[in-house]
Order: structure tokens, then C-alpha cells, then sequence
């Protein structure tokens, strides 16, 4: 073992985190879910979402079996909506290929949708106890620091290094602790910026700290400017106090969701508000901004209430009429789902059809 294994299983056992939730049991389907939803997103934010997801779908069967609805629901709120997709059609290839189970090979487990060569190991390693190294954002910060590698980390030289590195400190003891620990000492210590050099066991050997060089390490990304786009969304009201939504097609952002009908320009909001409604009016709304990671989206909203009940339109695979009761059963981006959660209540007068 690695002097820089010992050091951190050392810092672990005495600071690490073990008490999360997925570490109790730490199963593979719980590990890999747990990844998943750890991609890009806090673990204090993960939490809560981790145990609303298992309390509903518990095992991996569970989740093969479920509809894409219910999945995307249970996600709402967290983003990258592409995950989840990618985490049910890889439960149903586990069901078709693998007996219902997540594969301890790590071809067949790397094969499945969504899980990448980092995820498959931190599977591998903390499910099984298997050695093999992960190299997520995490641990790329520590070892970017610890050996001074220089070059943004997403750049193919610099990853190739950092995984030679990450499979050299990988050790054949206590694999499962160590994945968590490395992960664990990125996330609490080795922060993004002001890390607590102070408090890590790292800090004699590392040459960033040695060299003061923590807030030049790792290399940012080469920046450029993120455009921004705008869209009216139509916020279509029944008498009955429904509203209209529509389905998001399998590209772009939000693909597949619950969202709610969309125009460029006010000319072309009413005329699609008056294709699915009977309405004379509409009001204007507090518009907001939504920030992806590749672009802004400025939203205003629209909110037309129809003169007529939902039951005279008829409803469609991509259009349904869904009262805020409903909602929750949805997979709806969190804004939309803020928004319309946020609506001003209609008046006796606009309920009257």
C-alpha cells in the first residue's frame, strides 16, 4: 500500500464520512444509484432525493419495471435529466442480460448506459471490494494537486496521467474505504476554492501546497461566453383550475419531460394558446432566468385562463390536462414546476365558463 493510501485511510477512519445513506448496506444497486445521482450534484443535495427514490422503487427490479414517468418524477429537481434515462434503460439491459443484476465484470457493467469507466470502478470497488480506481471531479482535484500536474484535467494527456496516478495509489486492501475516502477528502478538504490545507493528511507531500499553487490547481477550463436565449411559456388554465402540458421531444434540453407549451414571440403565444383553449385574455407573469450549463434561458411566462373545462379538448400522448395535485407524479423541471406550484389563484369570475 501506498504511502499516500495509508495516510488517507488513516484521515478516513478518524474524519470520513460513514453514515451515508448508501453505505447501509452498501449493495450495488444502492452504490450505483448513489453515483449516479452524486454526478455533478452535492451529497447534501443527494440525500434526500436518494431516499425518496428508494423508498419508492427499492430494488433494482423495481426500477427496470417502472414507468418512465414515475423515474422522472422522482428525479424532478435534481437536473441532468439525462441520468435517470440512462439509469432505468440500464436496470431494464440488467433484467434482458445480467439475471436482474448490476455485472461484477467491469466490461459488461461499463457497457450499460450511463456508467463510464470512474463509475463502474467506484461500483466495483465499494459494492464487491474490488480494485479498481475512479477518477471523478473529486479526485481529480486531489491528485491534480497532490502531484502538481498542470493542463486542464478534461484534456486527454492530462486524464491519462491522472489515471495512471489514481491506479497507482488504488490499493488491494480496504478498496471500498479508500474509493470513499479519496472522494470524501475532495469533497470536505481539497475544495474547490480556499481548500483546508490545514486539516489534510496530504498537505507534507503535496506540491501544491508546496509550491502555493492550491487556487492555480487544477487547471480551469478554457472559459467562453455562455449565450442567452429567451422563450414564452404558455401556462394554459381550464375553468376547473387544470392546466395544459406538453411532452418535450427525445433531443434538447429536458427531453422527455413534462413541460409546459412554448412560442418565440407573443403573436405566436396566442395562436397557440387559442389552438387547445377558448381564452379572451392573458396575463403576464414575473419573468425569470434558468441557467444551463451551456446556455441561459430567459422565461417569461404567460398565463391564459380558458373560458371553457378541460374535457373540450381533447388530450393527446404529448398534451395532457393536469390539476396541481397531480403534479408531483410528473417528471417536470424544477422551474416549471416551481412556477406553476406559485400560481395566483383564478377569481370566481375567471372560473366561470
Amino acid at each position: 500500500m501506498t504511502t499516500f493510501a495509508n495516510a488517507l485511510l488513516a484521515w478516513f477512519d478518524r474524519h470520513g464520512r460513514h453514515d451515508l445513506p448508501w453505505q447501509h448496506p452498501r449493495d450495488a444497486y444502492r452504490v450505483w444509484l448513489s453515483e449516479i445521482m452524486l454526478q455533478q450534484t452535492q451529497v447534501s443535495t443527494v440525500i434526500p432525493y436518494f431516499q425518496r427514490f428508494l423508498a419508492k422503487l427499492p430494488t433494482l427490479g423495481d426500477l427496470a419495471t417502472a414507468d418512465e414517468d414515475t423515474v422522472l418524477a422522482l428525479w424532478s429537481g435534481l437536473g441532468y435529466y439525462r441520468r435517470a434515462r440512462f439509469l432505468h434503460r440500464a436496470a431494464q439491459r440488467c433484467v434482458e442480460l445480467h439475471n436482474g443484476e448490476l455485472p461484477r465484470e467491469f466490461d459488461a457493467l461499463a457497457a450499460l448506459p450511463g456508467i463510464g469507466r470512474s463509475t463502474a470502478g467506484a461500483i466495483l470497488a465499494q459494492a464487491y471490494g474490488l480494485r479498481f480506481p475512479i477518477l471523478d471531479g473529486n479526485v481529480k482535484r486531489v491528485l491534480t494537486r497532490y502531484h502538481g500536474i498542470a493542463g486542464h484535467p478534461g484534456e486527454r494527456e492530462v486524464e491519462k496521467q491522472l489515471w495512471l496516478r489514481a491506479d497507482e495509489h488504488t490499493p488491494a486492501e480496504r478498496t471500498a474505504d479508500y474509493t470513499q475516502a479519496i472522494m470524501d477528502l475532495g469533497a470536505t478538504v481539497c475544495v474547490r476554492a480556499r481548500p483546508l490545507c490545514d486539516a489534510c493528511p496530504m498537505r507534507n507531500e503535496c506540491i501544491a501546497f508546496r509550491e502555493n499553487l492550491t487556487a492555480q490547481l487544477p487547471t480551469p477550463k478554457p472559459g467562453k461566453s455562455i449565450p442567452t436565449r429567451s422563450t414564452i411559456m404558455l401556462i394554459l388554465r381550464d375553468t376547473e383550475g387544470r392546466m395544459l402540458l406538453q411532452r418535450r421531444g427525445a433531443q434538447g434540453v429536458w427531453s422527455g419531460l413534462w413541460s409546459l407549451p412554448e412560442a418565440d414571440d407573443t403573436d405566436n403565444a396566442w395562436r397557440e394558446a387559442q389552438r387547445h383553449a377558448r381564452i379572451d385574455d392573458a396575463q403576464s407573469l414575473t419573468p425569470f432566468l434558468h441557467v444551463f450549463s451551456h446556455y441561459r434561458l430567459k422565461i417569461q411566462p404567460l398565463l391564459f385562463d380558458s373560458a371553457a373545462p378541460a374535457h373540450a379538448i381533447a388530450d393527446n400522448a404529448d398534451l395532457r390536462w393536469c390539476a396541481i395535485a397531480d403534479l408531483p407524479a410528473l417528471g417536470l423541471p424544477a422551474p416549471v414546476r416551481t412556477l406553476l406550484m406559485a400560481l395566483p389563484e383564478p377569481t370566481e369570475e375567471e372560473k366561470q365558463p
